[in-house]
């Protein structure tokens, strides 16, 4: 039988997203006060050192967004609980639509609520990390590079073992998405010095462009039962 690939695994959406996750990291820690959008670990550490120095306030700074990434986590599967039968819009393209207009609305936020800001960035974050978790059927993470690195690790001394393309392509494709990770850092560094706290605003016309990709079937392929 035929199966319709979705394009929300696809590698083309998964550069988009890539993309979208470095900007967000780059323009929490640049902007908004050296805050983590995505990488939870580096705060509860931060938030960690300063509770052992007593310095509460910024032990909040970090511990704030840790919460808001939860919460986003929680928000995507109930999302996907309630919408996942839907025909007329796919429940990911529900998450990509509400996370963009989230980061449109922080790039309107001042300094003196950057707390509130890296929040609302880590929220965003988690939902694109739990509604997009699949690149051409392997697990990849869009807002983090940890578990891609160690994923495409593996996947090239598997293919120095055994000499099989397919562990070859799927190191490739997960340096890829780090690559990209790493491009959208860069752009987020440059935009926030020529835009300031607005820089968001790109990140969100990322999430446009994926949100409207996702109009688009995916090719067919097919597989035996």
């Amino acid at each position: 039988m035929q199966k319709q690939k979705q394009i929300s695994e696809s590698l083309q959406l998964g550069i988009i997203l890539a993309l979208s996750g470095g900007f967000m990291d780059a323009y929490s820690y640049v902007c908004r006060g050296k805050v983590f959008a995505n990488a939870q670990t580096g705060n509860i550490l931060l938030c960690g050192v300063n509770l052992s120095e007593g310095n509460w306030q910024l032990a909040l700074k970090y511990f704030c967004p840790v919460i808001a990434f939860a919460l986003g986590l929680i928000l995507a599967n109930v999302v996907q609980f309630h919408l996942k039968d839907k025909k007329v819009i796919h429940w990911r393209q529900i998450t990509i639509l509400f996370e963009a207009a989230v980061l449109f609305l922080v790039g309107f936020m001042p300094q003196s609520v950057n707390l509130l800001a890296n929040s609302i960035t880590s929220f965003a974050c988690a939902i694109q990390l739990e509604s997009f978790r699949k690149i051409n059927g392997n697990g990849i993470a869009t807002t983090m590079c940890i578990g891609n690195l160690r994923s495409a690790t593996q996947s090239i001394c598997e293919f120095l073992y055994t000499k099989e393309k397919k562990a070859a392509i799927r190191g490739v494709l997960y340096f890829t998405i780090i690559g990209f990770f790493v491009v959208g850092a860069i752009l987020g560094n440059v935009s926030v010095k020529l835009l300031q706290e607005k820089a968001i605003i790109i990140s969100s016309l990322f999430l446009l462009v994926g949100f409207i990709m996702m109009f688009f079937s995916g090719e067919e392929e097919k597989v035996i039962d």
